[in-house]
Formats: structure tokens, sequence, C-alpha cells
């Protein structure tokens, strides 16, 4: 099974448009999805000319989770000890396959937006962590539901979650598994901000993003993930120094003071 049978990708002015098309399981995460969400990203990584990403799901719900086929498996003895995820290969940033089909989306080096609607359970509330920024329906509901089914979140929830919301609040949505709304999101740490239509705004966000001097967009999502790495203060600080004399007088930065100056829209090369 390709990837187009799970995802589909438009680039258009600079936006990457992805979307996660297994409507008739609510976006569930079997094999195909897993590798289609891997090799969608890291194509993304290299695609010429792309600034910004959307992510978001078809039909009735962002990603319900994992699919239910994996959970029988598990219950019929099947699969047992999670078919090696410990000694499985790893990417260099330390991710097993499932855990990559998450952090894929964080190293790409341009903003990726989530939009999140209908629901986020489990695997697929750990796959919009992923993203940058995150904007969700009042009533989309999310849960970190591993415990339902004996189970931890372990598709990089930990990594990400900690980066965003209080420590106590994680661990009681953890050890219970209570679904929480896109509300509650927003006010925990977990989402950006409540939309009435996620995908628009969140296109429309990208569409802003992709009007910027790519370089210097790029540039702050380097010196995001290096603060959110646990680097410290004196090398976050020379990191900025670098980043901005990297980009003084380049003609990207020049088009901006110029474009600003005269009064029209910037026209920046990749």
């Amino acid at each position: 099974m390709s990837a187009e049978d799970r995802i589909s990708v438009t680039v258009e002015n600079g936006v990457a448009d992805v979307r996660m098309i297994r409507t008739d399981k609510m976006n569930a995460l079997d094999d195909a999805m897993f590798s289609a969400l891997i090799e969608t990203g890291e194509r993304l990584k290299t695609e010429p000319g792309v600034r910004a990403v959307v992510l978001s799901g078809e039909g009735r719900a962002f990603c319900a989770g994992l699919d239910m086929g994996n959970f029988g498996k598990m219950a019929s003895g099947e699969r047992k000890g999670g078919d090696g995820l410990v000694t499985a290969e790893r990417t260099a940033g330390g991710s097993n396959r499932a855990q990559h089909a998450v952090m894929v989306w964080r190293e790409i080096p341009v903003p990726v937006i989530a939009a999140v609607h209908g629901v986020a359970f489990g695997g697929g509330f750990q796959l919009c962590l992923g993203a940058d920024i995150r904007y969700v329906t009042a009533d989309t509901r999310m849960s970190i539901m591993e415990i339902k089914w004996g189970l931890v979140p372990d598709m990089a929830g930990l990594v990400l979650m900690r980066l965003l919301a209080r420590d106590d609040v994680v661990r009681e949505l953890t050890y219970s598994g209570r679904q929480f709304s896109g509300e509650e999101a927003v006010q925990y740490g977990f989402a950006t901000r409540v939309c009435a239509d996620p995908r628009a705004d969140a296109l429309a966000l990208a569409a802003d993003i992709a009007g910027r001097n790519p370089h210097a967009i790029r540039a702050d999502k380097r010196l995001f993930d290096l603060a959110a790495s646990g680097a410290g203060q004196h090398e976050i600080l020379k990191a900025e120094s670098v980043e901005q004399t990297a980009l003084i007088g380049t003609p990207n930065q020049i088009e901006a003071v110029m474009s600003n100056m005269q009064k029209r829209a910037a026209v920046y090369a990749d």
C-alpha cells in the first residue's frame, strides 16, 4: 500500500497541505499510516519551495489513535513484548519507527501547524504534539488514552508533553486516560488556540509564514529546537548571535527591509 492511500499532499505558494485520508477508520494508525507519515515527513524535510506545513485529518477526526486491529493482536497473544520496540533500529534522534512518525514533523526545518478536530486519542494526540503549533475546535476530544489498554504513551509523548504542560497535569491525564476538550487543551498548554475552522486558520497562518524571509523562519525554528533540547543559556545566547550574523545583509533580509519601506509585498528566494 502506497503513502497516497493514507495521506494526500499538495504544495502551493510555499504551503504543504498534508491530509490524512483514512476517513473510514477516523485516520487510525495502522502500519500503512505509520509508513505514510514517515515517508511524507521525510520528503517534506527537503521538498524545494516548502516554507510551512499544515497537518490535518479528513472526515470526522484528526486521528483516533492506534488501529483496533493492533489491540486484537495483543489480546490474542499474536503480538508480544512490543515486537522489539527496545531493540528496534532507531533514528539519529533516538526514535524507533512509531516515535519517528511523530518526531519527523518536529524535525521538518519549517513550521508545522496541526489542525485538529473530532478526536485526537492516544497516538493521534501524540502525533499532533509533533507540530510546532496546534489549532483545535472547542469540542475536539483528546486523551492520553494508552492506559485504557494497559499501556504507556510511547510515540514520543513524554518528550513532547513535558515541553507544553505542567508535570502534574501530564501525570493526571496519563494515569487516568481522561478525555478533555479542545478548550481544556488550550488551558493545559497542549493546544495553541481554539478555532471555528482549524484547518482554514492553519492554512492562513501557513500562508503568512510562507510570505516571510524563509531563511529567518528556519533560523527561528532551529533556535526554538535548541532551547527545547535543554541547551544552556550560554549556548542559546551564542546561537542567537550566530543565526543573526548569518542573516544580516543577505538578499532576503535586505528584501524584508526594502519591501517594508516601500510598502509592497516581499519576494523572497528559497
